[in-house]
């Protein structure tokens, strides 16, 4: 066992939660509220989580049903961390379409069995990447099309469709949201051993397993999160994904 559920555990991680906060009130970074939230959330929903997931992955329905309420949290997360406009719902195009196909490839080939126990983390795993993705991407479309709104303009001025005056701007932007997939595939093993990668070596599988089973998830998040962020790219292009007095003439005030 790595760690030991004990009341030293607790401490330390009191500790840690508290030098997170305090250290973004040090420097103004005006995050020391979240991040306590943030500790307090994931500590009871994992407790919830750990109570739950026994009875859940002995049955299919059940893990469907979970499945679909990670999607349903990554979808709210991703869109409220976008736009707090009401399109924000489109986010969950970018999510899905970035995490069922490759899901759908895995259970097809039989790489994962429809079993909870393997489906639940390899999507719970897909899942977050393609949040992470679309936050960055999307964020980072929009913020870049607002600072260049007239660029934008110039080039609708010139013939450009809308459409793509956008993309020509925002899309160096958004490519950004890959780096730290791509960061993390290029320096795995040299910078650091993967949760997948440790965790299949404390569950007893030999070196070779564990980097195949890393191998093969960091791989596919990179195609998730390719996806992920090309299909948001494409929403904020198209104007379907905006902030306040957007729209389809929206330049992503």
């Amino acid at each position: 066992m790595l760690l030991p559920v004990n009341i030293t555990l607790g401490v330390v991680l009191a500790l840690l939660l508290a030098a997170a906060a305090g250290v973004s009130a040090f420097a103004s970074l005006g995050r020391s509220r979240q991040i306590v939230l943030a500790g307090l959330r994931a500590a009871a929903q994992l407790a919830a989580v750990s109570s739950l997931i026994g009875w859940v992955v002995h049955a299919v329905a059940p893990t469907f049903a979970f499945i679909a309420l990670m999607f349903g949290v990554a979808v709210w997360t991703a869109g409220h961390r976008v736009t707090d406009h009401r399109t924000w719902r489109w986010v969950a195009l970018p999510i899905g379409v970035g995490v069922v196909p490759v899901v759908a490839v895995l259970l097809l080939t039989g790489l994962v069995p429809v079993r909870g126990i393997a489906l639940i983390p390899v999507t719970g795993i897909l899942i977050g990447g393609a949040l992470t993705a679309t936050v960055l991407g999307g964020r980072r479309a929009l913020d870049e099309l607002a600072t260049r709104h007239g660029e934008v303009e110039a080039a609708m001025a010139l013939g450009f469709p809308d459409r793509d005056a956008r993309l020509e701007i925002a899309r160096p932007a958004a490519s950004d949201a890959l780096l730290p997939g791509l960061d993390q595939t290029r320096t795995v093993g040299l910078v650091t051993l993967p949760g997948a990668f440790v965790g299949m070596l404390l569950g007893g599988a030999s070196p070779v397993q564990a980097g195949a089973v890393q191998l093969f998830v960091l791989v596919a998040l990179m195609a998730v999160q390719a996806t992920a962020v090309a299909t948001v790219l494409e929403l904020v292009a198209r104007g379907r994904l905006h902030r306040d007095g957007g729209g389809a003439s929206a330049i992503g005030r």
